[in-house]
């Protein structure tokens, strides 16, 4: 699926050009031209990249590739070539929910591609075109700070739920620990493991917008991309902090099940102690021996009850005396 928009100067905007148009609009140094490649086969890629916007081959590869690929930004002169990662609002960060999203900058156009529809940054950012006139005015980089600061935003729901989670298995934990209750911190802990594998190449792209690096970000947006990365920095000590509570409470969580692990080992040593001198006694005086003085008392069932209690009371005080339960 294609989408595409031009914002031509002192004039309304048109929508859902045609790939013949595109050659115009990009010639028009004052307007702005945003194309939108969703679920675009390799075929389409090729000729909207190569073809018409005569991007380096290496993007239109890394465009075409299926694969993981780190959050970059190379600079061709003419243009910038970005990849980031974005995820879905509401869904937990795993690898397969964690999309790419491929975005070249030019002077006066920015192309994005996506895997998949329904990409959230540029979904959210084309319904913002008509309300937030800045995008129309800002020109290309005003643009792709909208994108990516949408992209990163959507974050941060993610990580306050995230926190709230792990407070109530830090109870759970301290309280009750259940096998539940260590295969969901498992999970949060590869969810921030996934998150940081993104977070810490995607901070330093945007730090590099921020600078005076690329002809194509004025003056005027660099302090749009400064915002950016505050926002990951945020989120990048935010996840760090969730590591650690998440690595706490794992160790919590194993340190409660050897305790009680060890308190159950206790009351069977305990018992097994307590039986041990009972089993001699009954082993004793359950030899097939013929002459034994006590078989023939008349008290000697009473005796060995008597026997067997002094034991229990004597061993039981003996470990009360100790401390061992």
């Amino acid at each position: 699926m294609m989408r595409s928009i031009f914002f031509p100067p002192d004039q309304k905007p048109v929508r859902n050009l045609t790939v013949d148009q595109y050659e115009d609009c990009v010639a028009q140094p004052d307007g702005l031209l945003w194309v939108i490649l969703e679920e675009a086969s390799p075929a389409e890629i090729q000729t909207i990249l190569g073809d018409v916007f005569h991007f380096h081959p290496l993007t239109i590869e890394d465009c075409i590739n299926a694969g993981y690929q780190t959050p970059k930004i190379d600079d061709f002169g003419d243009y910038l070539f970005l990849i980031a990662h974005a995820i879905r609002p509401g869904a937990e960060i795993k690898e397969e929910t964690v999309k790419e999203l491929d975005l070249f900058l030019g002077p006066n156009y920015v192309v994005t591609l996506s895997p998949e529809s329904n990409m959230p940054p540029v979904d959210k950012t084309w319904a913002l075109l008509e309300k937030d006139l800045r995008i129309q005015q800002g020109g290309s980089d005003f643009l792709c700070h909208a994108i990516l600061d949408i992209l990163v935003d959507d974050y941060m729901p993610l990580l306050d739920r995230m926190e709230d989670e792990i407070e109530q298995l830090e109870d759970q934990v301290l309280s009750k620990p259940k096998v539940e209750t260590l295969e969901r911190i498992l999970a949060l802990k590869h969810s921030i493991m996934v998150l940081r594998h993104i977070i810490w190449p995607q901070r330093e792209v945007v730090n590099r917008l921020s600078r005076d690096e690329f002809s194509m970000i004025d003056e005027k947006s660099r302090i749009y991309f400064r915002d950016i990365y505050d926002h990951i920095m945020r989120i990048q000590e935010m996840s760090e902090n969730i590591r650690d509570i998440v690595s706490g409470s794992l160790d919590i969580y194993l340190n409660s099940t050897s305790l009680r692990l060890n308190e159950i080992m206790k009351a069977l040593t305990i018992v097994s102690t307590i039986f041990l001198p009972l089993s001699f006694v009954a082993g004793n005086y359950g030899m097939n021996f013929k002459f034994m003085p006590e078989l023939n008392w008349p008290l000697g069932y009473v005796m060995v009850l008597g026997i067997y209690l002094a034991i229990v009371v004597g061993m039981l005080s003996f470990f009360r005396k100790r401390g061992w339960f």
